[in-house]
């Protein structure tokens, strides 16, 4: 059976918009070779010289001679982004979040995605349980990288346990293959206590060493943790003490390999810096930020985004009452953040809250996992200003909900409050406090 992709959206100003394919126009082939997926489709477009079959929605078919730059992309998008069906995750992991959550929630919420094409193009990472010896082969012969890898362990035996699939010690020797390639990847380890931590996390970081430099970073996070566990394997919450270790093991293989590679590839997420109460490390540890998405220094690129903005500013005494919302975690910092500003702005009152979750429970701190009824359950009554800030990872951008399906615009009619999204960076940050200077 052939497969046929119909295009969802051509990009104003692209090659597509010129030689007139528009939405609902099929793509059948480029350069005579059949299109399996999104893979393929990188592959074959980046050429220089494309022989594009297009076929309208009448049965009528366009043959394209198309000469471009090479790497060029002709602009044009599909309503399945990879172009084939998303892959589900066969794991059954001991950490897994989706299992923690609660019944009656949105169904997109509970799919679990194991696809190699969303780790190339998403960022999202694959345990590689679900990747067939053909996508390794593609993936190499394409090139197509980074790849990012869930190791979790590097114990065969363990890491069958934690992922619950017996093939999932086997899945590790892909890297090999991977990394035979020259394929750049980086990786992470949930961290469980007592599973994969203290001499396991020694011997994974040792195993994963001997990628470098192919694996180019790796992040260790610590499991996140609901009050829906009812029936799942008993994990516990690490403690302060559990937390310096853990940083004291990365810290030590961090140097190691510094030493050898010039760089650090192994790092710790901002959770166990405040865990342990010891100060994020400064940005050049941190390696251009490679594992950000993976919260690993978004502390010290906030802090040091919000200095350098903040030592251009020269106050003024104009009258401002905003106020701020984010997760437990973060909330330290933000409100440090507030108390610089109000001292160089001293008729601006800043009001910020830590959000408590009472929706997943109180062990999930982080700002992304707050809902829209404890926003409203918490902040009901408190003064909140003329506008009440919401860092963007709240909510779903196109959507404009939170993850309780509950509406931007019903937050704010519960609160009586306009509500302002606000970027992640430091400068957006004071930009959203010092709106009304912005606007005069």
């Amino acid at each position: 059976m052939k497969h046929v992709h119909i295009i969802d959206r051509v990009l104003p100003g692209s090659i597509a918009e010129e030689l007139e394919i528009e939405k609902g126009d099929r793509l059948l082939s480029i350069n005579g070779q059949e299109i399996g997926d999104v893979f393929d489709y990188h592959f074959l477009v980046n050429d220089d010289y494309l022989n594009v079959l297009i076929e309208k929605p009448d049965g009528e078919q366009w043959e394209l001679e198309i000469e471009k730059d090479y790497e060029d992309d002709l602009g044009i998008e599909f309503g399945q982004g990879l172009m084939d069906e998303y892959r589900s995750c066969r794991n059954k992991c001991m950490f897994c979040f989706i299992d923690q959550m609660p019944k009656g929630m949105r169904e997109t919420l509970y799919f679990k995605d194991d696809d190699s094409r969303l780790s190339f193009l998403q960022g999202n990472y694959i345990t590689l349980t679900n990747m067939s010896d053909y996508d390794v082969d593609r993936i190499v012969r394409y090139h197509l990288e980074p790849i990012n890898i869930s190791f979790h362990t590097t114990n065969p035996e363990l890491r069958c346990k934690m992922l619950h699939n017996r093939f999932a010690g086997e899945a590790l020797k892909k890297i090999d293959r991977l990394y035979e390639g020259g394929i750049t990847m980086n990786g992470q380890i949930v961290l469980c206590k007592g599973v994969n931590d203290g001499e396991e996390l020694e011997r994974s970081i040792r195993d994963m060493m001997n990628y470098l430099p192919c694996l180019q970073s790796v992040s260790v996070v610590p499991v996140g943790l609901t009050k829906y566990r009812e029936g799942l394997y008993p994990l516990e919450s690490f403690t302060k003490e559990d937390a310096k270790e853990v940083l004291a093991i990365i810290h030590k293989w961090q140097q190691k390999a510094y030493d050898e590679y010039g760089y650090h590839f192994i790092h710790a997420g901002d959770e166990w810096y405040i865990l342990a109460e010891e100060e994020v490390p400064e940005e050049e540890r941190y390696d251009g930020y490679l594992q950000l998405e993976n919260g690993v220094g978004m502390m010290r690129l906030l802090q040091n985004e919000f200095k350098e903005a903040y030592d251009t500013l020269s106050g003024d005494d104009k009258e401002r009452e905003v106020s701020v919302a984010t997760g437990l975690l973060s909330y330290p910092l933000i409100k440090s953040m507030s108390e610089r500003l109000e001292e160089k702005y001293p008729n601006t009152k800043i009001h910020v809250y830590g959000i408590k979750n009472d929706f997943f429970g109180e062990k999930i701190t982080v700002s992304g996992l707050i809902t829209g009824q404890d926003l409203v359950g918490q902040l009901k009554g408190r003064p909140l200003g003329n506008r009440l800030l919401l860092p963007c990872n709240m909510v779903r951008t196109q959507e404009q909900d939170f993850l309780d399906d509950m509406t931007r615009e019903q937050v704010e009619d519960a609160l009586q409050v306009e509500t302002d999204i606000v970027k992640s960076s430091g400068q957006d940050f004071i930009e959203a406090i010092l709106q009304v200077e912005k606007e005069n």
